[in-house]
C-alpha cells in the first residue's frame, strides 16, 4: 500500500471510531466524494435505513450545475440534503466525512447544510 492510502485509512478508522461511540444518539450524515460527483446520505444506524439522500447526479442538479465536482455543486447538494432531512423530521445529525479532510467540497457541503438548519 502507498503511504497516502495508509494515511487515508488511518484517518477513516479514527473518524469512524469517534462516530461509533455516539451513533445511538443521532442519525449520521455520510458524505462520499468522487472525482466527478458528490453524494450525501442521512442514515439511521439503529434501524439500518437511509432517511434522506442527495447527490450531484440528480436530474435537476445536472441542469443547474455545469459540473458535479466543484465547491458550488457541493454547496447545492448540502442545501438539498438539509431540506430533505428536515422534511423527514431530522434536525440533529452526526457529520461523517469519512476519509476526507474537512476542506473544499466537504466543507462547502457541511456549511450549506448548516445554513439551511441542520445542526451537527
Amino acid at each position: 500500500m502507498s503511504k497516502a492510502k495508509d494515511l487515508r485509512e488511518r484517518r477513516k478508522r479514527r473518524i469512524r471510531g469517534k462516530i461509533g461511540k455516539r451513533l445511538g444518539e443521532r442519525p449520521r450524515l455520510s458524505v462520499f466524494r468522487s472525482e466527478k460527483h458528490i453524494y450525501a446520505q442521512v442514515i439511521d444506524d439503529r434501524e439500518g435505513r437511509t432517511l434522506a439522500a442527495a447527490c450531484s447526479l440528480e436530474k435537476d442538479m445536472r441542469v443547474k450545475l455545469a459540473t458535479g465536482a466543484n465547491v458550488g455543486a457541493a454547496s447545492e447538494v448540502g442545501k438539498l440534503i438539509a431540506e430533505r432531512a428536515l422534511a423527514a423530521g431530522v434536525k440533529d445529525v452526526i457529520f461523517d466525512r469519512g476519509e476526507y479532510k474537512y476542506h473544499g467540497r466537504i466543507k462547502a457541503l457541511a456549511e450549506a447544510a448548516r445554513e439551511i438548519g441542520l445542526s451537527f
